[in-house]
């Protein structure tokens, strides 16, 4: 490995157990504070550096500026196991309560139609902590739970071909790392029961790309686009006995549509359409009763589906200091009901977001965003969710969330 990707792989092993994050699926609901602001709306705007990670086009509307940010996140999650002899009970998986999230963008425009940028951000994933193992009631496997957490590191370029029209691509460096612990009663039905729980954490990387097009159709109206391609990530070798593929965990591709209106000189109105393709990765959307012992090549997994997720949200502009926002989000539930079950490692269950930002920009170089988002407490109650050789029963996932971002922003 060249030794700059050394130093990146360096220091996302130091960021990454910052951050845990499970908003749309396992995805963020928002890249930058400014997006969190309208629950995660970006694809047609510009508003900061970190756009290019959404939109790699959006370059071409920055000029030369720096973000940095940080959010900090609860989540409370927590499951119920009913009808079952052995582990009926309420488990609560907030061993870790709160977590923090960094991100960091920088653009440059280098002349009137080329511009460069590049940006750290954190998807977080799938975090648990069950210190009553709903898995084991003996207690003698300890505290169950997982860690995923993922760092991306996007350089791209874009470029505006007419007054109107630009396109954007955005090359991809992930790191992940992973630790599940207290599944020795799985080990049973896994193809390498000595690489299946309590190894520590794991890590892995891979490359990936971004395309993105925004256009000014109208002086009102803008438009964009953009995709993100699969990431083909090493495998997870100390966990080849509990993921598909002997550890295999790509990144899934995803892809949506954008639009934004200018409805007044201070009001625009943004809505965003994004797909996430979590059925294309064996580990995540294959169903528990694959008949395989985990770690096969098509094994058991977390039974995850695709995610639709819809957002809008507005902008208000009170004065040159003071810029508000607004966002709610919906998104299909990834979960179907009959895979409950496994997913009290990954309870992965909200679809609401409402969020409210603002911006303070004391002078034209600098500025300050906080934005809050709420997301609803969800269930999702199993239905013949438990399999027969785990006793059966049901298993019910709640979760809610708490989210709360500060930016800082120059402009050189």
């Amino acid at each position: 490995m060249p030794s700059a990707f050394k130093n990146i792989s360096t220091l996302a092993a130091l960021l990454l157990p910052l951050t845990a994050q499970a908003t749309n699926g396992y995805f963020t609901h928002g890249v930058g504070v400014r997006s969190q602001g309208m629950a995660g709306v970006g694809y047609a705007l510009a508003q900061d550096s970190l756009a290019a990670a959404t939109n790699p086009a959006a370059l071409t509307q920055l000029g030369d500026q720096l973000d940095l940010g940080v959010t900090w996140f609860q989540p409370k999650r927590s499951a119920v196991i009913r009808g079952n002899p052995m582990l009926s009970g309420e488990f609560d998986a907030n061993s870790d309560r709160y977590f923090w999230i960094p991100e960091l963008g920088l653009s440059y425009q280098a002349n009137e139609r080329l511009s460069y940028g590049l940006v750290m951000h954190a998807n977080g994933g799938m975090n648990t902590g069950y210190t009553q193992n709903p898995f084991d009631p003996s207690g003698n496997s300890g505290q169950a739970g997982v860690d995923l957490a993922q760092l991306f590191v996007t350089g791209a370029v874009a470029y505006q071909l007419t007054e109107a029209h630009a396109l954007g691509l955005g090359v991809t460096y992930s790191y992940q790392m992973f630790e599940a612990t207290g599944l020795a009663g799985f080990a049973g039905i896994s193809s390498a029961p000595d690489a299946l729980t309590n190894r520590g954490h794991d890590s892995s990387d891979g490359w990936g790309i971004k395309l993105g097009w925004q256009g000014q159709l109208t002086d009102q109206l803008t438009l964009a686009a953009s995709w993100s391609s699969k990431i083909k990530m090493d495998n997870f070798e100390e966990y080849r006995g509990l993921f598909a593929q002997a550890g295999g965990f790509d990144i899934p591709q995803t892809y949506g549509l954008g639009f934004a209106w200018q409805l007044q000189p201070n009001w625009i109105l943004a809505g965003d359409w994004q797909f996430i393709e979590y059925s294309q990765i064996k580990s995540i959307a294959n169903p528990l009763a694959v008949q395989a012992p985990l770690g096969a090549s098509n094994s058991p997994g977390f039974g995850w589906q695709d995610v639709n997720v819809y957002k809008l949200g507005v902008i208000h502009t009170l004065s040159p200091e003071w810029t508000l926002r607004a966002g709610y989000s919906y998104a299909d539930q990834p979960i179907p009901a009959s895979e409950t079950f496994f997913n009290i490692l990954a309870p992965g269950v909200i679809q609401e977001h409402l969020s409210l930002g603002a911006s303070w920009s004391p002078t034209e170089q600098h500025a300050l965003t906080l934005a809050y988002t709420r997301a609803f407490k969800t269930t999702r109650s199993g239905n013949q969710s438990i399999p027969t050789n785990f006793g059966g029963g049901e298993a019910d996932l709640t979760m809610s969330q708490d989210i709360l971002g500060l930016a800082w922003q120059y402009r050189f």
